[in-house]
């Protein structure tokens, strides 16, 4: 598979998955903005690992819960590279929390960066981006078990789905497709924080493979998602979770 000439945003990319992604999507020839909020350093080391291997990538600063922020995203993107044909809208945050401890600011932030973020993120998309490109945006496996503590986090993934599916036709004039992947649990910094090995253990065990996914299980998905041969798939939630259930 070839992005030879294309231009990705990843939103997030200076750890975890986004930074994986960031890293295949150049290995893959796009040129690559390395979104990040507040790790500079983090970022320009994904930058650096990106340039060592012969690609190009910039790390730009922008908190997508800001919409003039996003904005900023997009256009300084554009200027440093001329154009954007992918969004990988990676960028969220979990803060799981029995309802009884969930307080207005926790349910506010987590809704500001994983749907407010997502959506207007996806409006500078249509703004912007090429005939022809692909967005995707990030839901869980999660939201399909009933698990304590996760309400409010997969509250915000099950809107994601809802308007990645609805924004499918208004994208389709531009040939734009869009679709929503839900990975199950990965071992990221933002799975793995504040969970204890008895309980991370229980996780692996919910899967087919009895392991958590790796950030490569991810990435994978979507280089195949961004790929020429996808292009009949769009609206859809994607699941990629070893079998979890």
């Amino acid at each position: 598979m070839s992005l030879n000439g294309k231009v990705a945003i990843v939103t997030g990319a200076s750890r975890g998955i986004g930074r994986q992604v960031a890293i295949q999507l150049a290995q893959s020839g796009a040129k690559v903005a390395v979104n990040y909020s507040l790790n500079k350093e983090k970022a320009e080391e994904v930058v650096q690992v990106i340039e060592d291997n012969g690609g190009q990538a910039a790390a730009i600063r922008a908190d997508v819960s800001q919409i003039c922020e996003v904005e900023e995203l997009f256009g300084e993107t554009i200027e440093q590279f001329g154009r954007v044909d992918l969004l990988v809208n990676n960028a969220a945050i979990m803060e799981c929390k029995a309802i009884s401890e969930v307080t207005e600011a926790m349910f506010d932030r987590q809704f500001a960066i994983n749907v407010k973020g997502t959506y207007f993120a996806c409006q500078q998309a249509m703004k912007h981006m090429e005939k022809g490109g692909t967005i995707i945006n990030f839901s869980t496996s999660v939201s399909g078990a009933m698990l304590p503590t996760y309400s409010v986090y997969a509250a915000t993934k099950g809107a994601v789905e809802q308007l990645t599916r609805q924004l499918a036709k208004e994208f389709s004039p531009k040939d734009i497709v869009i679709n929503c992947l839900a990975p199950g649990q990965v071992s990221t910094e933002l799975f793995l924080n504040g969970k204890s090995q008895e309980l991370i253990d229980s996780f692996s065990r919910m899967n087919a493979f009895g392991r958590l996914g790796e950030p490569e299980d991810i990435a994978n998905a979507i280089e195949l998602l961004v790929s020429d041969k996808a292009r009949w798939i769009t609206g859809q939630t994607i699941r990629v979770n070893g079998g979890f259930n």
